[in-house]
């Protein structure tokens, strides 16, 4: 009975050793070349990686996620002037204290004219 149960219990360890074995010989395979749109992927993120600089925390990863899905850090000049207007306007309505609706509608108002 003993040798029954010691054949039964080798068995086990050098099939699992075995399948081990097949394992690993599937991840020391050479990984296949990256494909076109891997390469760009990389390209863009060495590029956004260089320009993102010294920026740190939240700020990197906002100008991180934007340069990657193709977001340019340099703003159209459309771009800039809505941005310019809208730190304006908010800026006016800190003035005055306005808050909730009133803030609301100032800042239609303003961006609008």
């Amino acid at each position: 009975m003993r040798l029954l149960i010691a054949a039964v219990c080798l068995a086990f360890a050098t099939t699992g050793a075995w399948a081990q074995d097949k394992k690993d010989a599937a991840k020391k395979e050479p990984a296949s070349q990256p494909s076109a749109a891997q390469k760009k992927q990389q390209e863009r993120m060495k590029a956004c990686n260089d320009k993102a600089g010294d920026k740190k925390g939240d700020a990197r990863k906002a100008f991180m996620s934007s340069c990657l899905k193709g977001g340019d850090a340099t703003a159209s000049p459309a771009q800039k002037a809505q941005q310019e207007r809208m730190t304006a306007c908010n800026k006016q309505a800190t003035e005055k204290k306005l808050k909730g609706d009133d803030r609301k509608k100032f800042m239609s108002s303003c961006l609008k004219s």
